[in-house]
Protein backbone atom coordinates (compact mmCIF):
# COMPACT_ATOMS: atom_id res chain seq x y z
CA UNK A 1 0.00 0.00 0.00
CA UNK A 2 1.12 3.75 -0.75
CA UNK A 3 -0.71 6.41 1.58
CA UNK A 4 -0.89 9.82 -0.11
CA UNK A 5 -2.14 12.70 1.29
CA UNK A 6 -3.84 15.99 -0.63
CA UNK A 7 -3.06 19.34 -0.29
CA UNK A 8 -4.46 22.65 -1.32
CA UNK A 9 -6.79 25.34 -1.34
CA UNK A 10 -10.83 25.33 0.53
CA UNK A 11 -12.79 24.42 -2.71
CA UNK A 12 -10.18 23.64 -5.46
CA UNK A 13 -11.93 19.89 -5.77
CA UNK A 14 -9.14 17.74 -3.51
CA UNK A 15 -12.76 15.78 -1.83
CA UNK A 16 -14.32 15.43 -5.45
CA UNK A 17 -10.92 14.07 -7.10
CA UNK A 18 -10.39 11.41 -4.19
CA UNK A 19 -14.48 10.67 -5.09
CA UNK A 20 -14.05 10.20 -8.56
CA UNK A 21 -10.44 8.09 -8.05
CA UNK A 22 -11.53 5.83 -5.37
CA UNK A 23 -15.74 5.82 -5.40
CA UNK A 24 -15.96 6.30 -1.41
CA UNK A 25 -17.02 9.60 0.08
CA UNK A 26 -14.14 10.90 2.41
CA UNK A 27 -16.00 13.31 4.26
CA UNK A 28 -17.25 11.50 7.38
CA UNK A 29 -19.00 14.15 9.02
CA UNK A 30 -22.83 15.12 8.10
CA UNK A 31 -21.82 18.78 8.55
CA UNK A 32 -18.76 18.11 5.94
CA UNK A 33 -21.31 17.20 3.50
CA UNK A 34 -23.94 19.90 4.52
CA UNK A 35 -21.17 22.51 3.53
CA UNK A 36 -19.54 21.18 0.81
CA UNK A 37 -16.08 21.45 2.56
CA UNK A 38 -13.77 18.95 4.26
CA UNK A 39 -13.50 19.59 8.37
CA UNK A 40 -11.58 17.18 9.33
CA UNK A 41 -9.12 13.95 7.99
CA UNK A 42 -11.53 11.87 5.21
CA UNK A 43 -9.80 8.39 4.34
CA UNK A 44 -10.28 6.41 1.11
CA UNK A 45 -8.39 4.20 -1.02
CA UNK A 46 -8.32 2.45 -4.67
CA UNK A 47 -6.46 0.19 -6.84
CA UNK A 48 -4.29 1.44 -9.61
CA UNK A 49 -4.09 -0.52 -12.93
CA UNK A 50 -0.54 -2.30 -11.85
CA UNK A 51 -1.99 -3.52 -8.96
CA UNK A 52 -0.80 -1.28 -6.38
CA UNK A 53 -3.48 0.38 -3.61
CA UNK A 54 -3.02 3.94 -2.95
CA UNK A 55 -4.88 5.13 0.27
CA UNK A 56 -5.45 9.16 0.28
CA UNK A 57 -5.43 11.01 3.74
CA UNK A 58 -7.96 14.08 2.38
CA UNK A 59 -6.98 17.17 4.30
CA UNK A 60 -9.35 20.41 4.84
CA UNK A 61 -8.45 23.39 2.95
CA UNK A 62 -9.37 26.39 4.97
CA UNK A 63 -7.09 27.98 7.15
CA UNK A 64 -9.23 27.47 9.84
CA UNK A 65 -8.44 24.14 10.09
CA UNK A 66 -4.91 23.85 8.95
CA UNK A 67 -4.07 22.04 12.32
CA UNK A 68 -6.34 18.96 10.86
CA UNK A 69 -4.51 19.06 7.67
CA UNK A 70 -0.78 18.76 9.23
CA UNK A 71 -1.84 16.21 11.25
CA UNK A 72 -2.92 14.31 8.17
CA UNK A 73 0.50 14.90 6.19
CA UNK A 74 2.67 14.93 8.82
CA UNK A 75 3.74 11.07 8.81
CA UNK A 76 2.28 10.88 5.21
CA UNK A 77 5.74 10.41 2.68
CA UNK A 78 3.95 12.09 -0.17
CA UNK A 79 1.45 14.51 -1.27
CA UNK A 80 -1.04 15.27 -4.13
CA UNK A 81 -1.32 18.93 -4.64
CA UNK A 82 -4.57 20.02 -5.91
CA UNK A 83 -4.93 23.21 -7.49
CA UNK A 84 -7.93 24.75 -9.60
CA UNK A 85 -7.23 25.95 -12.94
CA UNK A 86 -10.31 28.76 -13.13
CA UNK A 87 -8.72 30.58 -9.96
CA UNK A 88 -4.91 29.18 -9.81
CA UNK A 89 -2.76 29.81 -7.12
CA UNK A 90 -4.42 30.48 -3.67
CA UNK A 91 -2.93 31.58 0.10
CA UNK A 92 -3.88 27.95 1.22
CA UNK A 93 -1.76 26.69 -1.70
CA UNK A 94 1.23 28.56 -0.66
CA UNK A 95 0.69 27.78 3.34
CA UNK A 96 -0.04 23.64 2.52
CA UNK A 97 3.20 23.67 0.17
CA UNK A 98 5.33 25.49 3.15
CA UNK A 99 4.18 23.00 5.25
CA UNK A 100 4.97 19.90 2.78
CA UNK A 101 8.40 21.82 2.20
CA UNK A 102 8.68 21.99 5.71
CA UNK A 103 8.12 18.65 7.08
CA UNK A 104 10.59 17.73 3.87
CA UNK A 105 8.34 15.60 1.81
CA UNK A 106 10.28 15.01 -1.97
CA UNK A 107 7.83 12.90 -3.35
CA UNK A 108 4.22 13.97 -5.46
CA UNK A 109 1.97 14.94 -8.43
CA UNK A 110 0.73 18.21 -8.60
CA UNK A 111 -3.29 17.59 -9.67
CA UNK A 112 -5.07 20.86 -11.97
CA UNK A 113 -8.70 20.30 -11.09
CA UNK A 114 -11.54 22.20 -13.03
CA UNK A 115 -9.80 22.02 -16.23
CA UNK A 116 -13.14 21.98 -17.94
CA UNK A 117 -13.75 25.53 -16.76
CA UNK A 118 -10.47 27.27 -17.56
CA UNK A 119 -6.94 26.62 -19.63
CA UNK A 120 -5.38 24.35 -17.29
CA UNK A 121 -1.83 25.64 -18.57
CA UNK A 122 -1.46 28.79 -16.90
CA UNK A 123 -2.10 27.45 -13.44
CA UNK A 124 0.03 24.16 -14.19
CA UNK A 125 2.85 26.74 -14.94
CA UNK A 126 2.44 28.84 -12.04
CA UNK A 127 2.34 25.93 -9.41
CA UNK A 128 5.23 23.75 -10.97
CA UNK A 129 7.38 27.06 -10.78
CA UNK A 130 6.19 27.00 -6.82
CA UNK A 131 6.98 23.17 -6.44
CA UNK A 132 10.02 23.18 -7.88
CA UNK A 133 11.61 25.58 -5.14
CA UNK A 134 10.42 23.18 -2.20
CA UNK A 135 11.55 20.01 -0.98
CA UNK A 136 9.61 18.26 -3.85
CA UNK A 137 11.77 19.88 -7.05
CA UNK A 138 9.96 18.90 -10.26
CA UNK A 139 7.12 16.84 -10.13
CA UNK A 140 4.68 15.89 -12.82
CA UNK A 141 1.56 17.46 -13.43
CA UNK A 142 -1.95 16.16 -14.58
CA UNK A 143 -4.99 18.26 -15.58
CA UNK A 144 -8.39 17.16 -14.61
CA UNK A 145 -11.93 17.77 -14.79
CA UNK A 146 -13.67 15.78 -11.69
CA UNK A 147 -16.98 16.72 -12.99
CA UNK A 148 -16.82 15.19 -16.20
CA UNK A 149 -13.61 12.49 -15.68
CA UNK A 150 -11.23 14.32 -18.23
CA UNK A 151 -7.90 13.38 -17.17
CA UNK A 152 -8.67 10.81 -14.87
CA UNK A 153 -7.05 8.11 -16.32
CA UNK A 154 -3.61 10.02 -16.94
CA UNK A 155 -3.85 10.94 -12.97
CA UNK A 156 -4.27 7.42 -12.35
CA UNK A 157 -0.94 6.26 -14.30
CA UNK A 158 0.87 9.45 -12.45
CA UNK A 159 -0.07 8.18 -9.00
CA UNK A 160 1.01 4.35 -10.51
CA UNK A 161 4.59 5.97 -11.28
CA UNK A 162 4.36 8.39 -8.02
CA UNK A 163 3.64 5.12 -6.01
CA UNK A 164 6.44 3.19 -7.92
CA UNK A 165 9.16 6.01 -7.06
CA UNK A 166 8.22 5.96 -3.26
CA UNK A 167 11.07 4.86 -1.55
CA UNK A 168 10.82 1.10 0.13
CA UNK A 169 9.79 0.99 4.07
CA UNK A 170 11.77 -0.55 6.37
CA UNK A 171 9.75 -3.34 8.08
CA UNK A 172 12.41 -3.84 10.65
CA UNK A 173 11.89 -0.21 12.13
CA UNK A 174 10.19 0.00 15.02
CA UNK A 175 6.81 1.54 15.34
CA UNK A 176 5.98 5.06 15.96
CA UNK A 177 2.04 5.11 14.93
CA UNK A 178 0.62 8.58 15.14
CA UNK A 179 -2.81 9.10 15.85
CA UNK A 180 -5.20 10.84 13.89
CA UNK A 181 -8.11 9.42 15.17
CA UNK A 182 -10.26 7.63 18.12
CA UNK A 183 -13.51 5.98 18.40
CA UNK A 184 -15.68 3.43 19.75
CA UNK A 185 -17.03 0.32 18.47
CA UNK A 186 -20.00 -1.33 20.53
CA UNK A 187 -18.52 -4.83 21.64
CA UNK A 188 -14.84 -3.90 20.17
CA UNK A 189 -13.86 -0.99 22.63
CA UNK A 190 -11.61 1.64 21.37
CA UNK A 191 -9.69 2.07 18.35
CA UNK A 192 -8.04 4.09 16.98
CA UNK A 193 -6.23 5.21 12.98
CA UNK A 194 -3.35 6.82 11.60
CA UNK A 195 -0.77 6.33 9.11
CA UNK A 196 1.88 3.23 10.13
CA UNK A 197 5.00 4.99 8.05
CA UNK A 198 7.69 2.21 9.17
CA UNK A 199 7.28 -1.14 10.75
CA UNK A 200 4.73 -3.63 11.00
CA UNK A 201 1.92 -4.49 13.59
CA UNK A 202 0.33 -7.96 14.73
CA UNK A 203 -2.86 -8.72 16.76
CA UNK A 204 -1.34 -9.61 20.14
CA UNK A 205 1.44 -6.75 19.88
CA UNK A 206 2.26 -4.95 23.32
CA UNK A 207 3.03 -1.62 22.21
CA UNK A 208 3.31 1.04 24.59
CA UNK A 209 0.71 4.16 24.46
CA UNK A 210 1.94 7.75 25.06
CA UNK A 211 -0.12 9.54 28.14
CA UNK A 212 -1.01 5.77 29.45
CA UNK A 213 0.51 4.80 32.32
CA UNK A 214 0.49 0.87 31.11
CA UNK A 215 1.44 -1.07 28.17
CA UNK A 216 -1.74 -1.98 26.01
CA UNK A 217 -2.58 -4.59 23.18
CA UNK A 218 -3.42 -5.08 19.92
CA UNK A 219 -6.73 -6.79 19.90
CA UNK A 220 -7.54 -6.38 16.22
CA UNK A 221 -6.30 -4.77 13.28
CA UNK A 222 -7.85 -3.66 9.76
CA UNK A 223 -6.30 -2.02 6.57
CA UNK A 224 -8.66 -0.65 4.15
CA UNK A 225 -11.79 -1.79 6.02
CA UNK A 226 -10.40 -5.43 6.42
CA UNK A 227 -9.57 -7.42 9.62
CA UNK A 228 -5.62 -8.17 9.25
CA UNK A 229 -3.37 -10.03 11.66
CA UNK A 230 -0.47 -7.93 10.31
CA UNK A 231 -0.16 -5.02 8.57
CA UNK A 232 3.17 -3.70 7.31
CA UNK A 233 3.94 -0.42 6.21
CA UNK A 234 3.63 2.02 5.00
CA UNK A 235 -0.81 1.42 5.31
CA UNK A 236 -3.23 3.03 6.91
CA UNK A 237 -4.15 1.01 9.45
CA UNK A 238 -7.14 0.74 12.18
CA UNK A 239 -6.35 -0.63 15.37
CA UNK A 240 -8.73 -2.18 18.29
CA UNK A 241 -6.71 -1.66 21.79
CA UNK A 242 -7.65 -3.90 24.28
CA UNK A 243 -8.43 -2.23 28.29
CA UNK A 244 -7.99 1.76 26.71
CA UNK A 245 -10.87 4.11 27.26
CA UNK A 246 -11.74 6.17 24.91
CA UNK A 247 -10.91 9.67 26.60
CA UNK A 248 -7.30 8.26 27.35
CA UNK A 249 -6.48 8.60 23.37
CA UNK A 250 -6.79 12.29 21.52
CA UNK A 251 -5.35 12.59 18.29
CA UNK A 252 -1.67 13.51 18.44
CA UNK A 253 -1.04 10.37 20.82
CA UNK A 254 1.61 7.71 19.69
CA UNK A 255 1.48 4.19 19.47
CA UNK A 256 5.33 2.89 19.94
CA UNK A 257 7.48 -0.02 20.12
CA UNK A 258 7.89 -0.81 23.78
CA UNK A 259 11.60 0.93 24.76
CA UNK A 260 12.12 2.41 21.47
CA UNK A 261 11.62 5.93 22.08
CA UNK A 262 12.00 8.59 24.09
CA UNK A 263 9.88 10.77 25.38
CA UNK A 264 11.01 14.49 25.85
CA UNK A 265 9.70 18.01 26.29
CA UNK A 266 13.04 19.92 25.92
CA UNK A 267 15.10 19.34 22.04
CA UNK A 268 17.55 21.12 20.22
CA UNK A 269 16.66 21.59 16.26
CA UNK A 270 17.77 23.38 12.78
CA UNK A 271 14.90 25.40 11.63
CA UNK A 272 14.79 25.91 7.51
CA UNK A 273 12.68 28.93 7.13
CA UNK A 274 12.39 31.85 9.28
CA UNK A 275 15.88 33.26 11.33
CA UNK A 276 15.70 31.93 14.76
CA UNK A 277 15.97 35.65 15.87
CA UNK A 278 12.50 36.01 14.33
CA UNK A 279 10.88 33.38 15.99
CA UNK A 280 7.78 34.53 18.50
CA UNK A 281 8.50 33.31 21.60
CA UNK A 282 5.82 31.04 21.71
CA UNK A 283 4.76 28.85 18.62
CA UNK A 284 3.53 25.68 17.75
CA UNK A 285 5.24 22.47 16.94
CA UNK A 286 3.42 19.95 14.52
CA UNK A 287 4.82 16.54 14.85
CA UNK A 288 3.31 13.89 12.89
CA UNK A 289 -0.47 13.95 14.16
CA UNK A 290 0.61 16.01 17.23
CA UNK A 291 0.63 19.96 17.32
CA UNK A 292 2.21 21.29 21.10
CA UNK A 293 2.94 24.63 21.89
CA UNK A 294 6.40 25.09 22.26
CA UNK A 295 8.48 28.04 24.06
CA UNK A 296 11.84 28.87 21.72
CA UNK A 297 15.60 29.87 22.99
CA UNK A 298 17.52 30.99 20.14
CA UNK A 299 20.68 29.36 20.03
CA UNK A 300 22.13 30.19 16.43
CA UNK A 301 21.82 32.17 13.37
CA UNK A 302 19.50 28.53 12.40
CA UNK A 303 19.29 26.46 16.06
CA UNK A 304 16.87 26.56 18.90
CA UNK A 305 16.08 24.97 22.13
CA UNK A 306 12.70 24.20 21.93
CA UNK A 307 10.76 23.44 25.31
CA UNK A 308 7.26 21.43 24.61
CA UNK A 309 4.87 22.11 26.68
CA UNK A 310 3.72 17.79 26.70
CA UNK A 311 6.62 15.43 25.84
CA UNK A 312 6.32 13.88 22.47
CA UNK A 313 8.31 10.56 21.25
CA UNK A 314 10.94 12.09 19.22
CA UNK A 315 14.50 10.87 17.52
CA UNK A 316 17.59 12.17 16.25
CA UNK A 317 17.09 13.44 12.56
CA UNK A 318 12.83 14.01 12.75
CA UNK A 319 11.10 16.51 10.93
CA UNK A 320 8.70 18.48 12.62
CA UNK A 321 7.00 21.78 11.50
CA UNK A 322 6.71 25.31 13.36
CA UNK A 323 3.80 27.04 12.76
CA UNK A 324 2.82 30.86 14.32
CA UNK A 325 -1.21 30.13 14.95
CA UNK A 326 -1.37 34.02 15.19
CA UNK A 327 -0.12 35.01 12.00
CA UNK A 328 -1.42 31.58 10.11
CA UNK A 329 2.39 31.40 9.55
CA UNK A 330 4.30 27.85 8.70
CA UNK A 331 7.29 29.54 10.11
CA UNK A 332 9.86 26.69 8.60
CA UNK A 333 10.41 23.25 9.17
CA UNK A 334 12.65 21.68 12.28
CA UNK A 335 15.68 19.09 11.98
CA UNK A 336 15.89 17.31 15.22
CA UNK A 337 19.58 17.46 16.40
CA UNK A 338 19.34 16.47 20.04
CA UNK A 339 16.38 14.57 22.03
CA UNK A 340 18.40 14.76 25.79
CA UNK A 341 20.48 18.19 25.34
CA UNK A 342 22.82 19.32 28.11
CA UNK A 343 21.64 21.76 30.66
CA UNK A 344 22.77 25.31 29.85
CA UNK A 345 23.38 26.73 33.43
CA UNK A 346 27.12 27.41 33.32
CA UNK A 347 28.32 31.20 31.56
CA UNK A 348 28.76 30.89 28.02
CA UNK A 349 27.00 27.76 27.86
CA UNK A 350 24.70 28.81 25.54
CA UNK A 351 27.15 30.25 22.51
CA UNK A 352 29.32 27.29 23.51
CA UNK A 353 26.08 24.70 22.15
CA UNK A 354 25.56 26.84 19.05
CA UNK A 355 28.99 25.78 17.78
CA UNK A 356 28.30 22.25 18.77
CA UNK A 357 25.19 22.44 17.37
CA UNK A 358 26.27 24.00 13.96
CA UNK A 359 28.55 20.63 13.52
CA UNK A 360 25.64 18.64 13.85
CA UNK A 361 23.75 17.59 10.58
CA UNK A 362 20.78 16.03 11.49
CA UNK A 363 21.46 11.99 11.01
CA UNK A 364 21.93 9.45 13.67
CA UNK A 365 25.77 9.22 14.62
CA UNK A 366 26.78 6.81 16.95
CA UNK A 367 30.31 8.41 17.45
CA UNK A 368 29.15 11.72 17.61
CA UNK A 369 26.62 10.91 20.04
CA UNK A 370 29.22 9.31 21.92
CA UNK A 371 32.15 11.96 21.68
CA UNK A 372 29.38 14.62 23.26
CA UNK A 373 27.86 12.29 25.94
CA UNK A 374 31.12 10.15 27.05
CA UNK A 375 29.23 7.76 28.48
CA UNK A 376 25.70 6.50 27.96
CA UNK A 377 23.66 3.58 28.35
CA UNK A 378 22.56 1.08 25.22
CA UNK A 379 18.94 1.49 26.09
CA UNK A 380 18.91 5.56 25.82
CA UNK A 381 21.01 5.68 22.36
CA UNK A 382 18.13 2.94 21.13
CA UNK A 383 15.69 5.22 21.82
CA UNK A 384 17.17 8.51 20.55
CA UNK A 385 17.05 6.59 17.15
CA UNK A 386 20.22 4.71 17.03
CA UNK A 387 19.61 1.13 15.61
CA UNK A 388 23.22 -0.35 15.69
CA UNK A 389 25.09 1.03 18.55
CA UNK A 390 28.18 -1.99 18.71
CA UNK A 391 29.40 -3.68 21.35
CA UNK A 392 29.22 -1.68 25.14
CA UNK A 393 32.31 -1.28 27.32
CA UNK A 394 30.37 -2.72 30.12
CA UNK A 395 27.11 -3.79 30.63
CA UNK A 396 25.04 -2.10 28.43
CA UNK A 397 27.49 1.08 28.89
CA UNK A 398 28.71 2.91 25.87
CA UNK A 399 31.63 5.25 25.88
CA UNK A 400 33.68 7.86 23.94
CA UNK A 401 37.04 5.61 23.19
CA UNK A 402 39.38 8.71 23.95
CA UNK A 403 37.40 9.26 26.66
CA UNK A 404 37.50 5.95 28.05
CA UNK A 405 41.22 5.80 27.55
CA UNK A 406 41.38 8.69 29.29
CA UNK A 407 39.44 7.07 32.61
CA UNK A 408 41.89 4.11 32.02
CA UNK A 409 44.95 6.59 32.63
CA UNK A 410 42.74 8.15 35.69
CA UNK A 411 42.04 5.28 37.56
CA UNK A 412 45.93 3.80 37.72
CA UNK A 413 46.61 7.24 38.39
CA UNK A 414 43.89 7.02 41.40
CA UNK A 415 45.26 3.73 42.29
CA UNK A 416 48.96 4.72 42.53
CA UNK A 417 47.79 7.86 44.89
CA UNK A 418 45.77 5.92 47.20
CA UNK A 419 48.83 3.28 47.51
CA UNK A 420 51.09 6.25 48.37
CA UNK A 421 49.06 7.75 50.37
CA UNK A 422 48.08 4.10 52.49
CA UNK A 423 51.16 1.35 51.74
CA UNK A 424 49.52 -0.98 53.51
CA UNK A 425 46.09 -0.99 51.93
CA UNK A 426 45.34 -4.02 49.63
CA UNK A 427 43.98 -1.52 47.08
CA UNK A 428 41.84 1.64 46.45
CA UNK A 429 38.07 0.34 47.12
CA UNK A 430 36.00 0.31 44.01
CA UNK A 431 33.40 2.25 45.71
CA UNK A 432 35.98 5.48 46.52
CA UNK A 433 37.51 4.81 42.71
CA UNK A 434 33.83 5.52 41.32
CA UNK A 435 33.61 8.47 42.85
CA UNK A 436 36.85 9.52 42.34
CA UNK A 437 36.05 9.19 38.27
CA UNK A 438 32.54 10.24 38.40
CA UNK A 439 31.27 7.10 37.18
CA UNK A 440 27.88 6.21 37.32
CA UNK A 441 28.32 2.50 37.54
CA UNK A 442 30.45 0.04 39.66
CA UNK A 443 30.91 -1.86 37.00
CA UNK A 444 32.73 0.74 34.54
CA UNK A 445 35.28 0.39 37.08
CA UNK A 446 35.71 -2.96 36.85
CA UNK A 447 35.77 -3.07 33.11
CA UNK A 448 38.47 -0.27 33.42
CA UNK A 449 41.16 -2.98 35.16
CA UNK A 450 43.66 -3.85 33.27
CA UNK A 451 47.46 -4.97 34.06
CA UNK A 452 49.19 -4.33 35.71
CA UNK A 453 45.73 -3.58 37.97
CA UNK A 454 43.78 -6.16 39.87
CA UNK A 455 40.28 -6.63 41.42
CA UNK A 456 39.96 -8.38 43.82
CA UNK A 457 37.91 -8.19 47.50
CA UNK A 458 36.45 -5.30 46.22
CA UNK A 459 39.30 -3.58 45.68
CA UNK A 460 41.99 -2.09 42.72
CA UNK A 461 45.63 -2.50 43.07
CA UNK A 462 48.84 -3.52 41.78
CA UNK A 463 48.73 -7.33 43.12
CA UNK A 464 52.22 -6.45 44.33
CA UNK A 465 51.91 -3.61 47.28
CA UNK A 466 54.70 -2.02 48.72
CA UNK A 467 56.32 -3.15 52.25
CA UNK A 468 57.38 -0.73 54.16
CA UNK A 469 61.04 -1.35 55.84
CA UNK A 470 59.46 -0.34 59.03
CA UNK A 471 56.88 -3.17 58.81
CA UNK A 472 59.50 -5.92 57.56
CA UNK A 473 61.95 -5.25 61.02
CA UNK A 474 58.71 -5.44 63.17
CA UNK A 475 58.22 -8.55 61.73
CA UNK A 476 61.68 -10.08 62.00
CA UNK A 477 61.50 -9.02 65.48
CA UNK A 478 58.14 -11.17 66.43
CA UNK A 479 59.62 -14.29 66.00
CA UNK A 480 62.15 -16.51 67.67
CA UNK A 481 64.85 -18.33 65.09
CA UNK A 482 65.23 -20.85 67.49
CA UNK A 483 61.51 -21.70 67.93
CA UNK A 484 59.72 -21.40 64.80
CA UNK A 485 56.48 -22.69 65.42
CA UNK A 486 56.14 -20.42 68.76
CA UNK A 487 53.71 -17.50 67.66
CA UNK A 488 54.00 -14.19 69.61
CA UNK A 489 51.47 -13.12 72.38
CA UNK A 490 49.10 -10.52 71.44
CA UNK A 491 50.59 -8.15 73.88
CA UNK A 492 54.17 -8.68 72.09
CA UNK A 493 52.53 -7.81 68.94
CA UNK A 494 50.96 -4.59 70.23
CA UNK A 495 54.95 -3.67 71.36
CA UNK A 496 56.09 -4.14 68.21
CA UNK A 497 53.11 -1.54 66.89
CA UNK A 498 51.66 -4.96 64.93
CA UNK A 499 47.92 -3.97 64.74
CA UNK A 500 45.19 -5.79 62.10
CA UNK A 501 46.57 -3.58 59.74
CA UNK A 502 49.76 -4.30 59.73
CA UNK A 503 49.33 -7.96 60.40
CA UNK A 504 46.87 -7.76 57.38
CA UNK A 505 49.68 -6.24 54.87
CA UNK A 506 52.24 -8.71 56.30
CA UNK A 507 49.73 -11.41 55.16
CA UNK A 508 49.17 -9.63 51.98
CA UNK A 509 53.02 -9.51 51.57
CA UNK A 510 53.90 -13.04 52.64
CA UNK A 511 55.46 -12.26 55.72
CA UNK A 512 53.65 -14.13 57.71
CA UNK A 513 51.05 -17.02 57.96
CA UNK A 514 48.06 -16.21 59.61
CA UNK A 515 46.25 -19.85 61.06
CA UNK A 516 44.12 -18.34 63.36
CA UNK A 517 43.16 -14.92 65.01
CA UNK A 518 46.14 -13.45 66.44
CA UNK A 519 47.88 -16.78 65.55
CA UNK A 520 50.69 -15.83 63.12
CA UNK A 521 53.95 -17.72 61.89
CA UNK A 522 56.50 -17.32 59.45
CA UNK A 523 56.43 -18.22 55.73
CA UNK A 524 56.56 -21.71 55.44
CA UNK A 525 56.09 -22.67 59.08
CA UNK A 526 52.98 -25.36 58.05
CA UNK A 527 54.71 -27.10 55.56
CA UNK A 528 57.94 -27.21 57.83
CA UNK A 529 55.48 -28.39 60.27
CA UNK A 530 54.57 -31.20 58.26
CA UNK A 531 57.91 -32.65 57.88
CA UNK A 532 58.57 -32.50 61.36
CA UNK A 533 54.52 -34.52 61.97
CA UNK A 534 55.82 -37.10 59.25
CA UNK A 535 58.86 -38.51 61.13
CA UNK A 536 56.70 -38.38 64.78
CA UNK A 537 55.46 -42.85 65.20
CA UNK A 538 52.65 -42.88 63.53
CA UNK A 539 49.51 -42.21 64.75
CA UNK A 540 50.56 -39.34 67.28
CA UNK A 541 48.22 -37.27 69.80
CA UNK A 542 48.15 -33.62 70.15
CA UNK A 543 50.43 -33.82 72.60
CA UNK A 544 53.15 -35.47 70.37
CA UNK A 545 52.40 -33.13 68.17
CA UNK A 546 53.09 -30.04 70.59
CA UNK A 547 56.25 -31.71 71.82
CA UNK A 548 57.46 -32.47 68.65
CA UNK A 549 56.80 -28.48 67.33
CA UNK A 550 57.83 -27.27 70.32
CA UNK A 551 55.36 -24.81 70.98
CA UNK A 552 51.76 -24.20 72.19
CA UNK A 553 48.64 -25.58 72.37
CA UNK A 554 46.94 -21.90 71.13
CA UNK A 555 49.33 -23.09 68.30
CA UNK A 556 49.01 -26.97 67.37
CA UNK A 557 45.27 -27.07 67.81
CA UNK A 558 44.70 -24.79 64.88
CA UNK A 559 47.83 -25.34 62.71
CA UNK A 560 46.75 -29.09 63.13
CA UNK A 561 43.55 -28.17 62.33
CA UNK A 562 44.96 -26.15 59.10
CA UNK A 563 46.91 -29.32 57.96
CA UNK A 564 43.88 -31.35 58.38
CA UNK A 565 41.57 -29.37 56.13
CA UNK A 566 44.73 -29.44 53.67
CA UNK A 567 44.92 -33.16 53.62
CA UNK A 568 48.28 -33.29 54.91
CA UNK A 569 47.21 -35.13 58.45
CA UNK A 570 44.06 -36.90 59.10
CA UNK A 571 42.45 -37.10 62.18
CA UNK A 572 41.36 -40.52 63.29
CA UNK A 573 38.11 -41.43 65.40
CA UNK A 574 40.23 -41.56 68.32
CA UNK A 575 41.25 -37.69 67.98
CA UNK A 576 44.91 -39.16 66.97
CA UNK A 577 46.48 -38.06 63.88
CA UNK A 578 48.67 -39.62 60.58
CA UNK A 579 50.46 -37.88 58.37
CA UNK A 580 49.77 -38.73 54.99
CA UNK A 581 52.19 -39.35 52.16
CA UNK A 582 53.35 -36.29 50.89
Amino acid sequence: MHVVATAGHVDHGKSTLVRALTGMEPDRWAEERRRGMTIDLGFAWTTLDSGATVAFVDVPGHERFVPNMLAGVGPVPAAMIVVAADEGWMPQSAEHLAALHALGVRHGLLVVTRADLADPGPAVEAASARIAATSLEAVEAVAVSGRTGAGLDDLRAALDRLAGALPAPSLADPVRLWIDRSFTIRGAGTVVTGTLGSGSLRTGDELELTGASRPVRVRGLQSLGEPATDVGAVARVAVNLRGVDRDQVTRGAALLTPGRFRLTDLIDVRVHGDPVAALPVTVTLHAGSAAVPVRVRPLGVDTARLRLDRPLPLRLGDRALLRDPGRHHVAGGVTVLDVAPPALTRRGAAARRALELDRMIGVPDLAGELRRRRLIRGDELRRMGLADVGDPVAGDWFADPEHWAGLAKRLGDEVARHAAGDPLSPGAPLEDLRHRLGLPDRSLVEALVRPPLRLSGGRVGTGQPGVPRELVAAVAKAFDPDRPFAAPEANRLAELGLGARQIGAAVRAGLVVRIADNVLLPPGAPDRAAGVLARLPQPFTLSDARRALDTTRRVAVPLLELLDRTGVTERLPDDRRISRPG
